[in-house]
């Protein structure tokens, strides 16, 4: 055996078991795919703009250990996550506040908000929702769900709101303040260098090939090294013995524009089924940027198939059933390590990620 780990996918699960092992005396060496490092989290500049070439990345936890951990390779700058919803000629704050209830129905205090939403919960007469549309109109009422949420998530998922179930809502905040804040979280930012900088630095003096296909070179892969810590996906790793996970995936148009500023918002999210894109993002935001220049990305959901790269776990009963089939075996070869949202077939937010990879390095390094 050449090394003690192959780490399949140099994403922040990946890249944190390599800096791990390697500050432990062990040899790794980290493959991917793409041509460069650092997964879906990489950023890179353009036109002096941390362009995140696969989506809005904005960093928040409330992990002590985790934010102090991160630190270590980069420093955060003070961005706080506000986006806004545009709804064809209409432009909402985000999360559901009291600026949004106010300009949706005129209320000023709380009070008159909750009455509002409780006035069309009665109307829409839901007692236990049983879907996400029914799920959305119990939290926020009618009126906001049909301009601020049925679209967007339809676009999201490709599927009917009464088709998709309650728990995906629940995660959205809803607040009877008026905080634009979209996390609750007391640590939040975006790291001034950009991602991909943390990611060199986790992998400085570790071995990385790129352009490199586990699944193209599986039979000399798989014998390089004593244990491979697998990052992609857990149904693919196993050729869909069980048959397929779902996932959701996405396409990126992304253009350099002659002027300043465009939208005015790091994100602005698009509500109205009818636009194709669920939001823009413009990147220079992110950092406060005052190039002459803006760049911004259109974001397209797109049915997955396995010509296409997955972004998130549609995580229903049956699929969660099916992983769980897929984890039982995996259970049965201890060479392999399996994490990450694709490996673990979960929503991971990227605090969650370096926790469980902390976590996941530290029993195998250390027998925890």
């Amino acid at each position: 055996m050449k090394y003690d780990y192959l780490v399949v996918g140099s994403g922040l699960f990946g890249s944190i078991f390599a800096y791990e092992a390697n500050r432990k005396g062990k040899s790794c060496l980290v493959i991917d795919k793409r041509p460069h490092i650092g997964g879906n989290i990489y950023t890179e500049k353009i036109q002096g703009i941390n362009v995140h070439k696969y989506g809005a990345h904005i960093f928040h936890t409330s992990n002590k250990e985790v934010w102090n951990y991160i630190n270590q390779f980069t420093e955060f700058n003070r961005y706080t996550n506000s986006p806004i919803a545009r709804y064809k000629d209409e432009i909402y704050n985000m999360p559901f506040n009291m600026n949004t209830f106010n300009k949706i129905w005129g209320v000023i205090t709380p009070e008159e908000a909750k009455e509002k939403i409780l006035e069309e919960l009665k109307e829409a007469n839901i007692n236990e929702p049983k879907n996400l549309e029914e799920q959305a109109i119990s939290l926020v009422g009618k009126t906001i769900y049909e301009k601020l949420v049925k679209g967007y998530t339809e676009k999201q998922w490709g599927r009917k709101a009464t088709e998709l179930p309650s728990f995906i809502i629940k995660r959205l905040p809803v607040r009877f303040t008026y905080d634009n804040n979209y996390f609750n979280d007391f640590y939040q930012g975006i790291p001034i260098e950009g991602y991909t900088k943390i990611i060199q630095k986790m992998l400085n003096g570790i071995d990385v090939k790129l352009n490199c296909d586990y699944f193209e070179n599986k039979n000399e892969l798989y014998n390089i090294a004593n244990k491979i810590v697998f990052t992609g996906p857990i149904d693919r790793f196993f050729d869909y013995c069980y048959g397929e996970l779902e996932y959701r995936s996405l396409n990126f148009q992304t253009e350099i524009l002659d002027m300043e500023n465009y939208q005015g918002n790091a994100v602005v999210n698009y509500t109205d089924v009818n636009v194709p894109y669920t939001r823009i993002i413009e990147h220079k935001h992110f950092e406060f940027g005052s190039q002459l220049k803006t760049i911004i990305s259109k974001e397209y959901p797109d049915k997955w198939d396995r010509t296409k790269e997955p972004y998130y776990p549609i995580n229903d009963t049956r699929n969660n059933e099916l992983y769980e089939r897929y984890k039982e075996l995996s259970a049965k070869d201890n060479k392999i390590i399996f994490g990450g949202r694709l490996g673990e077939y979960k929503y991971y937010d990227m605090d969650k990620v370096i926790e469980k990879a902390i976590e996941c390095a530290r029993g195998e390094l250390n027998g925890e």
